[in-house]
């Protein structure tokens, strides 16, 4: 299916947009107005975009229904500060309260039962709940456009954090095991980080590693491995070498039965060096997959 978005009314376009780019940050941001009534609203176009100096930009977007704007909006534009309050999974429906429509003047603080807690430089409160807080000056307010569903940028200097100590580890910074960060997806949905869905992925190396484009041809169009599997092998800096001195009873059964068959052996050779690459264990499914050129005997 391709869309010309510019052929969508507003809500499907905001509809598709919304569930493709996703997981989205939550921005739980707390405002006041010029006569000190504060307001707390989430919003999921939210992310960090500089750390020297240190930026984040949240963009309350016009309703689309009615092309009005939101208080939040309404507040950095008349006192330019703002507190973004991180959103974890212990707080994700009172956040989502948060986000009614109530009249203006409300304190969404007490709609959703959340606790005020005063800043350090700025004027609006945090959440105390929220386990980090960012305390932030507004720098500039850009409109992307006039229509329902326009954005506002709003781009914000952080001036200083409020973390929790419990997230801290030992060297004093933040361990993502013990934050569980939720995020937007389309609709209703949500995602949660925790440990059950938490991976590494190896930085590419400093010294550059090698391309997919260098790998052996049997290894680059393997029936096999995928491309995750491909990537990591390809982050080695120098094609890896074979070494006499590598033993795994596994790969030697795979020599002994296969041998006679060259496509077979290649077949539970790659199957191998997969399940490897999946534990992250890239050494050794080098030696699984260089292992055609190994005696074993």
């Amino acid at each position: 299916m391709l869309l010309h978005l510019k052929d969508l009314p507003p809500a499907d376009t905001q509809n598709y947009l919304q569930h493709a780019i996703a997981p989205r940050p939550i921005c739980f941001a707390s405002t006041i107005d010029k006569e000190g009534k504060v307001n707390l609203s989430p919003f999921s176009f939210f992310n960090l975009f500089s750390s020297n100096p240190p930026v984040v930009i949240f963009s309350p977007a016009r309703r689309v229904r009615d092309n009005t704007t939101k208080h939040s909006l309404q507040n950095v534009e008349e006192v330019k500060e703002v507190v973004i309050n991180i959103v974890d999974f212990d707080m994700v429906q009172q956040t989502s309260l948060a986000s009614c429509e109530f009249p203006k003047g409300s304190n969404e603080f007490l709609k959703a039962g959340f606790t005020e807690e005063k800043a350090t430089l700025i004027s609006p409160p945090m959440v105390k709940e929220s386990k980090i807080k960012l305390e932030c000056k507004v720098l500039e307010i850009k409109p992307l456009g006039a229509g329902g569903g326009a954005g506002n940028l709003v781009i914000c200097e952080v001036l200083c954090m409020h973390i929790d100590d419990d997230i801290l580890d030992a060297d004093k910074k933040i361990d993502q095991t013990k934050l569980h960060h939720v995020a937007r997806l389309g609709g209703d949905w949500y995602c949660k980080v925790d440990e059950s869905n938490l991976f590494k992925v190896a930085k590419p190396n400093t010294q550059l590693g090698i391309g997919i484009d260098a790998l052996p041809h049997g290894i680059r169009y393997s029936k096999i491995l995928t491309g995750n599997h491909l990537g990591q092998l390809a982050n080695v800096n120098e094609m890896p070498v074979i070494e006499p001195s590598f033993s795994d009873d596994k790969l030697k059964n795979i020599i002994q039965y296969y041998s006679i068959n060259p496509e077979d052996m290649d077949r539970e050779l790659h199957t191998y060096a997969a399940s490897l690459l999946n534990d992250g264990n890239i050494h050794d499914a080098w030696q699984v997959l260089l292992a055609d050129e190994t005696d074993f005997s």
